[in-house]
């Protein structure tokens, strides 16, 4: 594995964003401002996460977020700190958080950009009590309209116009996963020297040999038909040889991708009766990862279609997810993308 830029260094995550790294691009001045301090912010977002039954974050608020679901302390510490490393880089004219209901305006006074940052602050943090891995989700989109303070429209774009998007996983090591959409780079944190390296300059899925696929099937009761009948097929249960063998599940999102995206294979979300435009957002998690996924090699589908075609309703808006190899992403489309709304009963 080559660590090092075009002169045989050691690369780092600054070096890279000036040019420094083999593939020798520079990534414009604004944009670094924004993936430096998602890296500033996710440093310290990862020595809680360490310490986390040694702090006072540890446990829930008490609280709900727009969701509905139970609010971590750290899910409010995190964000926090995003956005406080957000507002001196100068390149931002707003954020949306999965913690906040409405836009996040930058303070008065603060130096307004051209640039929109969707990010979940700690994806996966209903596990963060047993240490299991969890993760700073991210997205980089440019405003639309012209003037003034940032609007909805500007928030509400495809996952296709995309500038940016990657995540934080805070595991056995901590690694920043970047795609500008020239393919797919990872950084991962030496806390010996506080900097992030750059460990994998080419991250591609392509048609990996795993047979792993990730679904809770804890929720196959509330499947559509078409869903179920696409499980077994994978499993091998009507009849034919299974396409695959092992089930690996873990209930974080950043968990259950980064796994998906280094060895192959197939993670999903369905929609079901309980959630039945999928469970997981789509400015923030879902666009996020697709654009990861298919920089990799990988195909990114809600089961009818690109996730990265789909135009957001709203900045919550959930959406069904089948990310993965491409052979397998296909082989869900097959069973999901005829079902129209009589089909799809739950």
């Amino acid at each position: 594995m080559d660590h090092t830029d075009s002169r045989g260094k050691i690369c780092t995550l600054q070096a890279y964003l000036t040019g420094g790294g083999p593939s020798g691009q520079i990534i414009d001045r604004r944009i670094r401002k924004i993936i430096n301090g998602v890296a500033f912010a996710s440093k310290i977002i990862s020595r809680e996460v360490s310490r986390i039954s040694l702090s006072d974050l540890s446990g829930p608020t008490g609280g709900t977020n727009v969701q509905g679901e139970t609010v971590q302390k750290l899910d409010i510490y995190s964000e926090k700190i995003v956005c406080e490393a957000m507002e001196r880089t100068g390149s931002l004219c707003c954020m949306v958080s999965e913690e906040s209901e409405n836009i996040l305006s930058l303070p008065s006074g603060a130096k307004q950009g051209e640039y929109i940052l969707l990010f979940d602050p700690l994806d996966g943090s209903s596990n963060i009590d047993v240490n299991i891995s969890t993760g700073t989700i991210f997205s980089i989109q440019r405003r639309v309209t012209r003037q003034g303070d940032a609007t909805i429209e500007d928030c509400l774009q495809k996952g296709s116009s995309q500038i940016a998007a990657g995540y934080v996983l805070y595991g056995a090591s901590t690694m920043l996963v970047l795609t500008f959409g020239h393919g797919v780079i990872g950084f991962t944190l030496d806390t010996s020297i506080g900097e992030f390296i750059l460990s994998h300059p080419n991250i591609t899925m392509g048609e990996h040999s795993s047979r792993m696929y990730s679904v809770n099937e804890g929720n196959y009761l509330f499947w559509s038909e078409n869903q179920k009948r696409f499980l077994k097929t994978l499993k091998g249960l009507e009849g034919g040889e299974p396409y695959c063998t092992t089930s690996r599940y873990v209930g974080s999102l950043v968990a259950d991708f980064h796994r998906t995206l280094f060895r192959g294979g197939l993670f999903a979300y369905p929609a079901d009766a309980k959630n039945t435009n999928g469970k997981l957002r789509l400015l923030y998690e879902a666009a996020p990862v697709a654009m990861l996924c298919e920089q990799a090699g990988g195909k990114a589908s809600t089961g009818e279609g690109p996730i990265l075609d789909v135009a957001p309703t709203d900045i919550h808006c959930r959406t069904p997810v089948y990310l993965g190899s491409r052979a397998l992403v296909d082989l869900a489309d097959s069973f999901l993308s005829s079902q129209d709304s009589e089909e799809r009963s739950y």
